[in-house]
């Protein structure tokens, strides 16, 4: 069973692992509602939180924190309390945690990058990504001015779904639509991921789990399997990690289109 099948309420789905990076959480565009009932749904071994979690950034400028962000806090602290091994890896908008990388409180863990294994013998590199970011590691001024200019990006891409919301459509995101749409972008994020797939040939290692750019995708880059679980801000994507090893890309908006297409189905059977 994959996580496009349904679920019945109240019944979690058990999983071996699950991957979910850039909730950008202090920000006016994190879909942490969504994200809670995503976590929700779920009985995990463990959960790697793979950077950009807490947006450090966008807080220096102003505190904006409501109670769907707190909900989502909660939700890993109760699945951590619950046995969930929950693995927090450091990116660049929450870089000030870089300071007390190792630090281990109960089952919550602090790292800048772990290694997986997966259940089929797999090793995974787990990183947040911006490392291998040359505008973030070289040219920080541009990122900060590219943040600005995303951040319009993501206030249009709201005010666009509040109006589907309101005609009864589901979640799409403007900002991914133009990502792929964008000849630089689309080279950039091409150069990234030849970037830190090279880096795992170096190690010996068979994978890379990342985020950072907020593009969600599972595929080859040579002889590395790239798999980036994208975001809570644009995408609602996450990576999930079934019993038998197999790892399922997760997308919101799929996910909404199958739960609407089955409610149809029943409906038109009730008729």
């Amino acid at each position: 069973m994959t996580s496009a099948e349904f679920v019945k309420p109240g019944r979690k789905q058990r999983v071996r692992t699950l991957w979910i990076s850039d909730l950008h959480l202090g920000t006016r565009d994190c879909q942490a509602e969504h994200l809670a009932a995503f976590l929700k749904r779920y009985q995990t071994d463990r959960i790697y939180l793979v950077g950009d979690i807490i947006d450090g950034w966008r807080l220096r400028s102003g505190i904006f924190w409501p109670q769907a962000h707190t909900n989502v806090i909660r939700r890993l602290l109760t699945m951590s309390k619950r046995g969930t091994q929950v693995i927090y890896v450091t990116g660049n908008h929450d870089e000030f945690l870089r300071g007390y990388s190792s630090l281990l409180l109960g089952n919550i863990q602090l790292v800048d990058e772990a290694v997986h294994h997966t259940a089929d013998g797999r090793r995974l590199l787990v990183i947040h990504g911006d490392q291998f970011d040359v505008i973030t590691r070289y040219h920080k001024w541009l990122a900060f001015l590219g943040d600005s200019a995303y951040e319009l990006t993501l206030t249009l891409n709201r005010w666009l779904n509040h109006w589907r919301r309101r005609w009864g459509y589901g979640y799409w995101s403007l900002s991914a639509y133009l990502k792929h749409r964008v000849k630089t972008a689309v080279n950039f994020i091409s150069d990234f991921e030849e970037a830190i797939a090279h880096e795992c040939v170096k190690r010996g290692l068979d994978g890379v789990v990342c985020g950072h750019i907020h593009h969600a995708e599972i595929r080859r880059v040579g002889e590395v399997e790239y798999l980036n679980c994208g975001d809570w801000v644009e995408s609602c994507t996450a990576l999930i990690e079934h019993l038998d090893g197999t790892i399922e890309l997760y997308r919101l908006a799929e996910d909404q289109a199958q739960r609407e297409s089955r409610e149809a189905v029943s409906l038109e059977s009730a008729a």
